[in-house]
């Protein structure tokens, strides 16, 4: 009797561990207990192709995460989209004419926008515009790419 208590204890204990795990797995997946920003500023940039971007996607500098994406929408007159940037306070000494381009990381493909610093002596200012910008690869149109040229080639043989 006693001995079926003891391993029910620990059935129980085991079954709490493995939920507490899944639930941390999933804040993680989801990005609800990234960092916030602190007196942050935003800026926006233009992407012809945000792909898969969602709102929440990191945002990166030399591989540090430095804010978030907090809006993406559509602008009807240029046929672009406008991701919204909101960079972290601490990050305030960014060159105004610094890069940005949505990348992808690890097996699950989640997007970021990833910033390459430029070499202006002016820094990013609330209100701001990233002129240079390169829009997310869409793997479909690389494998057309490919296959029209795979037989662009064996037709010229």
């Amino acid at each position: 009797m006693l001995n079926n208590r003891l391993i029910e204890f620990w059935v129980g204990v085991f079954v709490i561990a493995g939920l507490v795990a899944l639930t941390t797995l999933a804040f993680r997946v989801s990005n609800l207990t990234a960092m916030e920003t602190v007196d942050g500023y935003k800026v926006t940039a233009r992407f012809n192709n945000v792909g898969q971007l969602k709102v929440k996607a990191p945002i990166t500098l030399a591989g540090v995460r430095i804010g978030r994406v907090s809006e993406i929408v559509f602008d009807s007159d240029k046929y672009q989209a406008v991701v919204t940037l909101e960079i972290d306070g601490r990050f305030r000494k960014i060159p105004r004419d610094s890069s940005a381009s949505i990348l992808t990381a690890g097996l699950l493909g989640e997007q970021y926008v990833g910033l390459e610093a430029g070499a202006d002596e002016e820094f990013l200012r609330q209100g701001d515009s990233l002129m240079l910008t390169q829009s997310a690869l869409v793997l479909e149109k690389l494998i057309g790419q490919l296959v029209a040229n795979l037989a662009s080639s064996s037709g010229k043989k």
